[in-house]
């Protein structure tokens, strides 16, 4: 009965620890996924940005967002499959050094992520996620087409392309922008290219290399004429949703992934308590040992036999004859005479019609 409790607790941590080991493979594979996601990553530039009047801490970073969450990923992907091999280590040693080393790698974890969650949910203006418009449009007119702020341009082309959207919540953002005032693009321009319905909407690089259907309609001035030609709603709203639904995916994801760390450290606590119980078990055998009982021998004359029909029965069996056990017919009871066997050869005769 022990020795199923010891195996049962034993096997709840190794499940769990193999979970935990699965979710950070998956985490790992999810962060270099994400790096390779250009789009993605170009994209969240625009989740950062504010002007010169309105810093945020994340708008000093020198890459887009989702660089850095890959990074994160990819950095607690490791982190989960190393402590998932402590982990098997501490199943397979059961001591309070080991556990404790894992139980504090899979507190930290979870700590951290409850944390980033946490400040993401509940105060996202701090770090400037709120998308704030007053403030993305300052950073548009601000940046956009202006020299060393190409990243902020391609992510704003971009979400143009994808979205079919123009500017931050009107195309006029455009007009007492840096890029029209200072004349940064082509003179005929009054919107970007990007803002045009294009032909090549669905290639890879459209936003690079934008195609207009046709271009003088989308840069005419009037409403009439560049209805038909040009994006007529802002990005603003598009690129909120856009968030929200990345925000959802990674929150599922850290979800997931802190019920099993909370389900590791449970069983953690779960070993920890049954550590006593075989630590004084074992003590109380060493310290009471149980009782040496010896084995009889046997006498030296007499001689173990291996195989027990070796020995002598004690008396006989009468074995019956055939007719004692079995009931013979009347016919073959009846006394009949013996002949003897004749040698005269006549005596016994075929008749040659047999051998026809």
């Amino acid at each position: 009965m022990k020795l199923s409790k010891v195996f049962n607790h034993k096997f709840v941590l190794a499940s769990c620890n193999l979970i935990f080991m699965l979710c950070g493979i998956t985490l790992l594979s999810t962060g270099f996924y994400l790096f390779t996601d250009s789009p993605r990553i170009l994209l969240s530039r625009l989740l950062i940005s504010a002007s010169d009047q309105q810093k945020t801490p994340l708008s000093e970073l020198e890459q887009p967002l989702f660089h850095y969450v890959a990074f994160a990923l990819t950095t607690a992907g490791l982190v989960a499959i190393i402590a998932s091999l402590i982990g098997c280590w501490a199943t397979c040693m059961n001591t309070y050094c080991v556990l404790s080393m894992y139980f504090l790698i899979i507190l930290s974890l979870l700590v951290a992520e409850f944390g980033v969650c946490l400040m993401i949910t509940a105060w996202p203006q701090c770090l400037g996620l709120n998308l704030n418009e007053t403030a993305m449009v300052k950073a548009l007119q601000a940046n956009y087409g202006v020299p060393g702020n190409e990243q902020f341009t391609a992510a704003m082309d971009l979400a143009q392309t994808i979205f079919e959207c123009c500017a931050i919540n009107t195309s006029i953002n455009y007009d007492t922008s840096l890029w029209k005032l200072q004349s940064l693009g082509k003179k005929e321009l009054t919107v970007p290219l990007t803002c045009c319905k294009l032909v090549n909407r669905f290639e890879f690089t459209a936003y690079l290399d934008p195609v207009p259907l046709n271009a003088t309609l989308c840069q005419a001035l009037q409403t009439q004429d560049y209805e038909k030609s040009r994006h007529l709603d802002g990005c603003l709203h598009k690129i909120e949703l856009w968030y929200r639904e990345q925000y959802f995916l990674f929150l599922c994801a850290g979800l997931i992934v802190a019920v099993v760390e909370f389900c590791v450290l449970l069983s953690i606590i779960l070993s920890c308590t049954k550590l006593p119980r075989k630590n004084h078990a074992a003590q109380m055998l060493r310290t009471n040992p149980l009782p040496h009982i010896p084995i009889p021998a046997l006498p030296a004359n007499r001689r173990v036999r291996d195989n027990i029909y070796e020995h002598e029965l004690p008396t006989p069996i009468p074995v019956p004859t055939i007719r004692e056990t079995y009931i013979q017919p009347k016919e073959y009871a009846k006394q009949r005479s013996d002949a003897a066997f004749n040698n005269n050869s006549h005596y016994y005769q075929i008749s040659k019609s047999y051998l026809v």
